[in-house]
């Protein structure tokens, strides 16, 4: 049986690695052993921070509303359920959008809520 030679696959996989951790600093981009390891953290790192980050763009949203809400005399709670009740079924990024971009249609929304309510 011939001799099975690994130098081409694992020149790649090093080579796919230090790759991708171009621009980290000293020896976690330029030798493997480091580079691997930090690799593997930055992925842990950025699987975990897109769920922080959907967290982070509701929480701006939910501060647009209540702050523009107030504005015009109602909570947050008590704009999201009136809206409820009214059947207006938008989610807070839409809703975010219209209190900063469509200050008119963002008062018609108000003034059903608080009719609902």
């Amino acid at each position: 049986m011939a001799r099975v030679k690994r130098s081409v696959a694992s020149r790649k996989r090093r080579r796919r690695v230090l790759k991708a951790v171009r621009g980290h600093k000293g020896a976690r981009s330029r030798q493997f052993k480091a580079a691997h390891e930090d690799l593997m953290h930055a992925r842990q790192y950025a699987y975990a921070h897109r769920r922080t980050r959907r967290r982070d763009m509701r929480r701006g949203w939910i501060l647009r509303i209540n702050a523009r809400a107030r504005a015009l005399g109602m909570t947050y709670s008590q704009f999201m359920h009136g809206l409820r009740r009214a059947n207006i079924d938008l989610d807070r990024k839409v809703l975010a959008d219209l209190a900063l971009n469509e200050p008119e249609a963002f008062e018609d929304l108000v003034k059903a809520a608080q009719a609902a309510a």
